[in-house]
């Protein structure tokens, strides 16, 4: 597979970007607006089973593998003879599916190996360790291992950019785009909100997220026409 100009693009953008809030404390900034520091409290609190971890948390979580199995469920039902308004969204349907699998599972192992302090674990919002990045070095002292970059409960919605390719006309590209970007932001959004991310979490997240989409969209329709 050939490297075109728009994974190019995309990749260099997603390493400028990253350069930018490496060597700025723009994070730091943006995140102070989320943070009261006389009752030393984040503007939201996560708390299991309310209404806002239902709708930005828990709920839009299982919500997305519900739709996951439901793509997958019509991917493979397009291959029935009686399926024929289906087949020629097969290529889309594959790529939706593989980009739900893919791009969280993706993310979930860079979470792993990259070692980033979360807000809240920082001093700076009343927690006990300094602020790191990612070429940061890691404190000897400091044996916790931490899983805060990128941000991993966003990948799931901004996986739901791969609808761009599932549709044919132009409107329903934009609007399935528009959508996916909602829901991505949204999720994005609230753990910034109760601490758990940085601005850059979030948007690492949605680019590389779109740099997958775009690669597994390329290898589906070179590799995987049916």
């Amino acid at each position: 597979m050939k490297i075109n100009k728009e994974i190019i693009i995309i990749l260099a953008t997603l390493i400028a970007i990253f350069l930018l809030f490496e060597l700025t404390n723009i994070d730091m900034f943006v995140q102070r607006f989320f943070y009261d520091d006389s009752s030393h409290k984040w503007l939201l609190s996560h708390e299991k089973g309310s209404w806002l971890d239902i709708v930005f948390y828990t709920g839009i979580k299982k919500s997305i593998i519900i739709f996951a199995v439901i793509i997958l469920f019509l991917y493979l039902y397009s291959f029935k003879k009686s399926a024929k308004n289906l087949r020629e969204y097969r290529s889309g349907l594959l790529i939706v599916w593989l980009s739900v699998l893919i791009v969280p599972s993706i993310i979930g192992i860079l979470k792993a190996t990259t070692n980033v302090p979360c807000p809240c674990d920082s001093i700076y919002f009343g927690g006990n360790y300094p602020y790191i990045r990612v070429f940061d070095s890691m404190p000897q002292e400091i044996i916790k291992k931490f899983k805060c970059y990128p941000a991993g409960h966003a990948s799931g919605g901004f996986a739901l950019m791969s609808l761009y390719f599932l549709f044919k006309s132009k409107r329903n590209k934009i609007i399935s785009i528009t959508i996916a970007l909602a829901i991505g932001w949204s999720m994005g959004i609230y753990k910034m909100l109760i601490g758990h991310h940085y601005l850059s979490h979030t948007i690492i997240t949605m680019l590389l997220a779109w740099l997958l989409i775009i690669i597994i969209e390329k290898i589906v329709n070179k590799y995987c026409k049916l």
